[in-house]
Protein backbone atom coordinates (compact mmCIF):
# COMPACT_ATOMS: atom_id res chain seq x y z
CA UNK A 1 0.00 0.00 0.00
CA UNK A 2 1.31 3.45 -0.78
CA UNK A 3 0.55 6.78 0.77
CA UNK A 4 -2.06 8.73 -1.25
CA UNK A 5 0.13 11.72 -2.05
CA UNK A 6 -1.59 15.04 -1.52
CA UNK A 7 -5.14 13.67 -1.59
CA UNK A 8 -5.82 14.14 2.11
CA UNK A 9 -9.52 15.00 2.08
CA UNK A 10 -10.69 11.68 3.51
CA UNK A 11 -8.07 11.79 6.24
CA UNK A 12 -9.00 15.37 7.11
CA UNK A 13 -12.68 14.35 7.29
CA UNK A 14 -11.83 11.59 9.76
CA UNK A 15 -9.61 13.94 11.71
CA UNK A 16 -12.30 16.61 11.86
CA UNK A 17 -9.99 19.37 10.69
CA UNK A 18 -9.01 20.81 7.30
CA UNK A 19 -5.48 22.18 7.09
CA UNK A 20 -4.70 25.61 5.75
CA UNK A 21 -1.08 24.56 5.23
CA UNK A 22 -1.05 20.95 4.11
CA UNK A 23 2.73 20.90 4.19
CA UNK A 24 2.40 20.53 7.96
CA UNK A 25 0.19 17.48 7.51
CA UNK A 26 2.57 16.01 4.95
CA UNK A 27 5.46 16.50 7.37
CA UNK A 28 3.49 14.80 10.15
CA UNK A 29 2.94 11.79 7.90
CA UNK A 30 6.54 11.48 6.70
CA UNK A 31 8.59 8.83 8.49
CA UNK A 32 12.37 9.22 8.49
CA UNK A 33 12.74 5.97 6.55
CA UNK A 34 11.03 7.61 3.56
CA UNK A 35 13.47 10.51 3.45
CA UNK A 36 16.41 8.16 3.89
CA UNK A 37 15.42 6.64 0.55
CA UNK A 38 13.99 9.80 -1.02
CA UNK A 39 16.12 12.69 0.27
CA UNK A 40 14.73 16.16 -0.37
CA UNK A 41 15.95 19.51 1.00
CA UNK A 42 12.36 20.78 0.79
CA UNK A 43 10.95 18.09 3.04
CA UNK A 44 11.30 17.18 6.72
CA UNK A 45 10.39 14.01 8.61
CA UNK A 46 7.93 13.99 11.50
CA UNK A 47 10.33 13.63 14.45
CA UNK A 48 10.30 17.32 15.45
CA UNK A 49 6.50 17.39 15.23
CA UNK A 50 6.40 14.22 17.31
CA UNK A 51 8.38 16.04 20.02
CA UNK A 52 5.92 18.94 20.03
CA UNK A 53 2.91 16.65 19.79
CA UNK A 54 3.87 14.89 23.01
CA UNK A 55 3.62 18.23 24.82
CA UNK A 56 0.42 19.22 23.00
CA UNK A 57 -1.31 15.97 23.99
CA UNK A 58 -0.16 16.16 27.59
CA UNK A 59 -1.57 19.68 27.81
CA UNK A 60 -4.87 19.09 26.00
CA UNK A 61 -5.61 15.72 27.63
CA UNK A 62 -4.70 17.19 31.02
CA UNK A 63 -7.05 20.10 30.32
CA UNK A 64 -9.91 17.75 29.40
CA UNK A 65 -9.36 15.48 32.40
CA UNK A 66 -9.35 18.44 34.80
CA UNK A 67 -12.51 19.72 33.16
CA UNK A 68 -14.22 16.34 33.54
CA UNK A 69 -12.80 15.45 36.97
CA UNK A 70 -12.90 18.64 39.06
CA UNK A 71 -12.46 16.81 42.37
CA UNK A 72 -9.59 14.47 41.48
CA UNK A 73 -6.14 15.02 42.95
CA UNK A 74 -2.98 15.64 40.92
CA UNK A 75 -1.72 12.07 41.26
CA UNK A 76 -5.00 10.58 40.04
CA UNK A 77 -5.12 13.00 37.11
CA UNK A 78 -1.55 12.11 36.16
CA UNK A 79 -2.37 8.41 36.16
CA UNK A 80 -5.51 9.02 34.10
CA UNK A 81 -3.57 11.07 31.56
CA UNK A 82 -0.92 8.36 31.26
CA UNK A 83 -3.65 5.83 30.46
CA UNK A 84 -4.88 8.05 27.62
CA UNK A 85 -1.61 9.11 25.98
CA UNK A 86 0.47 5.94 26.30
CA UNK A 87 1.63 4.12 23.17
CA UNK A 88 -1.30 1.71 23.11
CA UNK A 89 -3.84 4.52 23.48
CA UNK A 90 -2.29 6.67 20.77
CA UNK A 91 -2.01 3.70 18.43
CA UNK A 92 -5.72 2.99 18.89
CA UNK A 93 -6.61 6.56 17.94
CA UNK A 94 -4.30 6.29 14.91
CA UNK A 95 -5.97 3.03 13.88
CA UNK A 96 -9.42 4.64 14.11
CA UNK A 97 -8.16 7.32 11.72
CA UNK A 98 -6.58 4.67 9.44
CA UNK A 99 -3.53 6.90 9.82
CA UNK A 100 -1.17 4.16 8.71
CA UNK A 101 -2.67 4.22 5.23
CA UNK A 102 -1.44 7.79 4.73
CA UNK A 103 2.12 7.40 5.99
CA UNK A 104 5.13 7.95 3.77
CA UNK A 105 7.43 5.03 4.57
CA UNK A 106 10.66 3.61 3.22
CA UNK A 107 10.48 0.24 1.48
CA UNK A 108 12.07 -1.61 4.39
CA UNK A 109 9.63 -0.16 6.92
CA UNK A 110 6.77 -0.88 4.53
CA UNK A 111 7.79 -4.51 4.14
CA UNK A 112 8.07 -5.09 7.88
CA UNK A 113 4.51 -3.90 8.58
CA UNK A 114 5.28 -0.31 9.52
CA UNK A 115 1.77 0.85 8.69
CA UNK A 116 0.42 -1.27 11.55
CA UNK A 117 3.31 -0.93 14.01
CA UNK A 118 1.98 0.55 17.32
CA UNK A 119 5.11 2.57 18.11
CA UNK A 120 5.19 4.14 14.65
CA UNK A 121 1.45 4.87 14.70
CA UNK A 122 1.69 6.44 18.15
CA UNK A 123 4.54 8.70 17.02
CA UNK A 124 2.64 9.74 13.91
CA UNK A 125 -0.46 10.48 16.00
CA UNK A 126 1.59 12.85 18.15
CA UNK A 127 3.00 14.49 15.03
CA UNK A 128 -0.47 15.01 13.54
CA UNK A 129 -1.73 16.65 16.74
CA UNK A 130 1.28 18.99 16.65
CA UNK A 131 0.50 19.85 13.03
CA UNK A 132 -3.11 20.68 13.96
CA UNK A 133 -1.86 22.88 16.79
CA UNK A 134 0.59 24.78 14.56
CA UNK A 135 -1.97 25.20 11.79
CA UNK A 136 -5.07 26.01 13.82
CA UNK A 137 -4.02 26.97 17.34
CA UNK A 138 -4.83 25.67 20.80
CA UNK A 139 -8.63 25.91 20.72
CA UNK A 140 -8.73 23.92 17.48
CA UNK A 141 -6.44 21.13 18.66
CA UNK A 142 -8.36 20.95 21.95
CA UNK A 143 -11.56 20.37 19.97
CA UNK A 144 -9.90 17.72 17.80
CA UNK A 145 -8.44 15.90 20.81
CA UNK A 146 -11.78 16.06 22.63
CA UNK A 147 -13.49 14.41 19.66
CA UNK A 148 -10.87 11.76 18.86
CA UNK A 149 -9.92 10.79 22.40
CA UNK A 150 -13.38 10.83 24.00
CA UNK A 151 -13.64 7.03 24.38
CA UNK A 152 -10.21 6.94 26.03
CA UNK A 153 -11.04 9.94 28.21
CA UNK A 154 -14.30 8.31 29.30
CA UNK A 155 -12.44 5.17 30.33
CA UNK A 156 -9.82 7.17 32.20
CA UNK A 157 -12.50 9.07 34.12
CA UNK A 158 -14.01 5.81 35.37
CA UNK A 159 -11.44 3.01 35.41
CA UNK A 160 -14.04 0.49 36.61
CA UNK A 161 -15.72 0.73 33.18
CA UNK A 162 -12.53 0.25 31.14
CA UNK A 163 -11.34 -3.15 29.98
CA UNK A 164 -7.81 -2.78 31.30
CA UNK A 165 -7.58 -6.53 31.86
CA UNK A 166 -7.77 -7.24 28.12
CA UNK A 167 -5.19 -4.57 27.35
CA UNK A 168 -2.84 -5.92 29.99
CA UNK A 169 -3.32 -9.48 28.74
CA UNK A 170 -2.32 -8.39 25.22
CA UNK A 171 0.61 -6.36 26.52
CA UNK A 172 1.90 -9.11 28.80
CA UNK A 173 1.64 -11.77 26.11
CA UNK A 174 3.47 -9.58 23.60
CA UNK A 175 6.18 -8.27 25.90
CA UNK A 176 6.68 -10.90 28.60
CA UNK A 177 5.19 -14.01 26.99
CA UNK A 178 3.11 -14.59 30.10
CA UNK A 179 -0.41 -13.99 31.39
CA UNK A 180 -1.33 -11.79 34.37
CA UNK A 181 -2.23 -13.65 37.56
CA UNK A 182 -4.84 -12.17 39.91
CA UNK A 183 -5.30 -13.21 43.53
CA UNK A 184 -7.62 -11.84 46.21
CA UNK A 185 -5.52 -10.79 49.20
CA UNK A 186 -8.30 -9.40 51.40
CA UNK A 187 -12.06 -8.98 51.76
CA UNK A 188 -13.33 -6.40 54.21
CA UNK A 189 -16.78 -5.26 55.27
CA UNK A 190 -20.22 -6.85 55.53
CA UNK A 191 -21.60 -9.05 52.75
CA UNK A 192 -23.70 -6.24 51.29
CA UNK A 193 -20.78 -3.77 51.23
CA UNK A 194 -17.55 -5.69 50.77
CA UNK A 195 -14.27 -4.19 49.56
CA UNK A 196 -11.94 -6.57 47.75
CA UNK A 197 -8.20 -6.13 47.36
CA UNK A 198 -6.53 -7.98 44.48
CA UNK A 199 -2.81 -8.49 43.85
CA UNK A 200 -1.61 -8.78 40.26
CA UNK A 201 1.56 -10.66 39.31
CA UNK A 202 3.45 -10.86 36.04
CA UNK A 203 5.97 -13.65 35.51
CA UNK A 204 6.02 -14.32 39.26
CA UNK A 205 6.48 -10.64 40.24
CA UNK A 206 3.77 -8.66 41.99
CA UNK A 207 3.45 -5.39 40.11
CA UNK A 208 0.16 -3.87 41.28
CA UNK A 209 -2.82 -4.05 43.61
CA UNK A 210 -6.38 -2.84 43.15
CA UNK A 211 -9.38 -2.34 45.42
CA UNK A 212 -13.05 -2.41 44.47
CA UNK A 213 -16.61 -3.26 45.48
CA UNK A 214 -16.35 -6.45 43.46
CA UNK A 215 -13.52 -8.78 42.45
CA UNK A 216 -13.98 -7.65 38.84
CA UNK A 217 -13.62 -3.97 39.73
CA UNK A 218 -10.57 -4.67 41.88
CA UNK A 219 -8.97 -6.67 39.07
CA UNK A 220 -9.64 -3.89 36.57
CA UNK A 221 -8.03 -1.31 38.86
CA UNK A 222 -5.03 -3.57 39.43
CA UNK A 223 -4.67 -4.05 35.66
CA UNK A 224 -4.84 -0.28 35.09
CA UNK A 225 -2.08 0.24 37.66
CA UNK A 226 0.01 -2.55 36.12
CA UNK A 227 -0.23 -0.91 32.70
CA UNK A 228 1.10 2.30 34.26
CA UNK A 229 4.00 0.36 35.83
CA UNK A 230 4.89 -1.14 32.45
CA UNK A 231 4.69 2.29 30.79
CA UNK A 232 7.00 3.74 33.45
CA UNK A 233 9.48 0.90 32.98
CA UNK A 234 9.42 1.31 29.20
CA UNK A 235 10.12 5.05 29.50
CA UNK A 236 13.24 4.64 31.62
CA UNK A 237 16.62 5.03 29.89
CA UNK A 238 18.50 1.74 29.33
CA UNK A 239 20.40 0.72 32.46
CA UNK A 240 18.20 2.79 34.79
CA UNK A 241 16.93 0.46 37.48
CA UNK A 242 14.41 3.01 38.73
CA UNK A 243 15.00 3.09 42.46
CA UNK A 244 17.89 5.05 43.91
Amino acid sequence: MSAPGDDYQLFEARLGYRFRDRRLLEMALTHKSYLNENPSPAREDNERLEFLGDAVLNLTVGHLLMEGQPLRAEGELSRSRALVVNEAGLARVAEALALGDWLFLGKGEEQTGGRRKPSLLADACEAVMAAVYLDGGYDVVLRVVRQLFEPRLREARDPANADFKTRLQERAQGRLRCSPRYSVVSENGPDHDKVFEVALSLDGREVARGRGRSKKEAEQRAAAQALQVLDDEDSRPPGDGGAE
